[in-house]
């Protein structure tokens, strides 16, 4: 599969004023509410986005001779077939999307001095814990129970938020306790239920930087969801995470839709009555449609595209106040002149923690840049793609994530990208050192031999996502953040809907889950009962 160019710039192409629906944002949870739109609405979409690339986080981008992926890592319930969420996969990209296995063992794990590894199966992954901690036995048992509990509870939530808001006024709560009695708990707080063991429960939840909060900040819900999205392993998109997006597109315009990038919305349109009837561009051009879905963000929704007198406004902003944006991060992106194969690489993640409290690591490096990283991860999505080495021939790339305040990237926030003075490059050179160093120690295979190595800053994020703290996951993951009501498809606005990873929860998947809601909101349909189907099944259905 080749990487490919997704959609039409904005100033190059020819634009219809008048469309079934307009989708502000071209994240996955946008691409999948339009895909499906398409496909089981028969509307013509148009999806607008401000980046010069199409995707949001599941994009790629490139330099002479390398390519890495901004936000795809790692994908699990993607391997078997008959998952719903490969289905789900494979209802909207028709299949075209394939899958590579990443190796039995997906994760590996280094707590200070000690190493581990996560497994590839949950029978084989409970052995495995039991046999780093023999006395834990029942501990074990009862984190992987409670663990499975809490994610089977996420149907009647997530189906909550789509149902239309009678049906949810009548059921809504208790739709949503059994969830919620796990979701307004922290990770630690369950933990510390379960077992005392202190290397234990820093294993266990050795994986937080996959959804942004120590444990004593998470909620345990968010822990659940992604540790058992895990449990039977993970896959890779062959062709880079932009092929996830180069999937859909074709769903999105063989209904007459459209992809445009480089394309800024500055406001949602309301009637008299205070419908939602379209978008102004950042150059003054309207589009019309009746509907709008927003995938920009719940924050950017409602206090930036929407008028401040408009209804529910005031409420949203209001929640979302109570709830911290999520973390912020650095990544280093490195190359090499060598295949990832040559160079030992097998695709296999590390997570590098200095002690077993993950919590004091973040406070300490928060309160103290040149204290030990709290946490990285490092990637070679060069090893996980099989069709890596035919676009790129004899070279590897890796990245290192690290979580980053923002505050020390703030004041330079009002300075423009690749031109924010030589404090800023200073600072991004000490840490691209450090970056550069631990990945050359964890991965020794690499040492001398970096023929690029580019950090990204929160600033970044800021820049190209247009999140305005920097944050990699939308609302903060904390046990707050899923009782807030203002984080559904529906909003007071009629025909204004949200999607992505603030309906949901977040990641890869959960944005995704979040177009799939947002979608049966907009059709009034269930179609995560239609297309989580069999594939004949499914074309029957629709």
């Amino acid at each position: 599969m080749t990487t490919l160019a997704i959609g039409s710039s904005y100033k190059q192409c020819s634009i219809s004023d008048r469309w079934d629906a307009i989708v502000i944002g071209s994240g996955i949870g946008a691409l999948a509410a339009a895909a499906l739109l398409a496909r089981h609405g028969g509307k013509r979409v148009l999806v607008l986005e401000r980046h010069y690339v199409a995707g949001g986080f599941t994009h790629s981008f490139h330099r002479p001779g390398y390519e890495w992926d901004v936000g795809v890592h790692y994908i699990g319930q993607v391997q078997d077939p008959a998952s719903p969420v490969r289905r789900i996969f494979d209802n909207l990209t028709a299949g075209r999307l394939k899958w590579n296995p990443m190796p039995d063992v997906y994760d590996r794990i280094r707590i200070a001095d000690h190493e581990y590894e996560f497994v590839a199966g949950q029978e084989r992954f409970r052995d495995r814990l039991k046999s780093y901690f023999p006395s834990e036995t029942a501990a074990i048992d009862r984190y992987l129970s409670a663990v499975l509990t809490c994610a089977g509870k996420t149907t009647l939530y997530f189906a909550e938020k789509g149902v239309p808001r009678p049906i949810a006024k009548l059921a809504g709560s208790l739709m949503r306790a059994p969830f919620l009695r796990w979701a307004r708990r922290t990770t630690a707080e369950v933990l510390a239920e379960l077992t005392t063991n202190r290397e234990l429960a820093a294993l266990l939840t050795a994986q937080w930087g996959d959804y942004g909060l120590p444990p004593g900040q998470s909620s345990f819900a968010v822990h659940a969801i992604i540790a058992a999205h895990y449990f039977e392993g993970a896959s890779f998109p062959v062709g880079g995470a932009s092929s996830i997006a180069a999937g859909m597109a074709p769903e999105i315009e063989s209904a007459g839709g459209k992809i445009v990038y480089s394309a800024d919305v500055s406001a949602i349109l309301l009637d008299h009555n205070q419908n939602a009837v379209g978008v102004r561009m950042s150059d003054g051009r309207e589009f019309r449609a009746g509907m709008v879905i927003s995938d920009a963000g719940a924050w950017n929704t409602f206090a930036k595209l929407l008028p401040q007198e408009a209804p529910g406004v005031a409420m949203a902003l209001a929640e979302l106040r109570t709830v911290p944006p999520s973390m912020a991060h650095l990544c280093l992106y490195a190359g090499v002149k060598q295949r990832a194969s040559e160079l030992g690489l097998t695709g296999t993640n590390l997570w590098i923690h200095p002690t077993p409290d993950h919590d004091a690591n973040m406070a300490r490096f928060t309160g103290d840049p040149s204290a030990p990283f709290p946490l990285m991860f490092i990637s070679s999505p060069s090893a996980k793609d099989p069709d890596f080495e035919r676009r790129h021939p004899g070279r590897a790339t890796l990245e290192v994530v690290c979580p980053a305040p923002y505050d020390w990237f703030e004041k330079w926030e009002d300075s423009q990208w690749r031109r924010r003075g030589q404090d800023y490059d200073d600072l991004k050179q000490r840490l691209t050192e450090r970056l550069r160093s631990s990945l050359e120690q964890h991965v020794p295979a690499v040492r001398g031999k970096l023929d690029m190595a580019e950090l990204s800053t929160p600033l970044s994020t800021r820049h190209f996502m247009n999140y305005q703290r920097g944050e990699a996951y939308g609302v903060s993951a904390t046990p707050d953040r899923f009782s807030l009501r203002c984080l559904t498809p529906h909003t007071a606005v009629r025909n204004l809907y949200l999607t992505g990873q603030d309906v949901c929860t977040l990641g890869v998947v959960g944005a995704l889950m979040g177009g799939v809601v947002t979608a049966s909101a907009a059709l009034r349909r269930n179609l995560l009962s239609v297309i989580s189907k069999p594939a004949r099944q499914s074309q029957e259905a629709a």
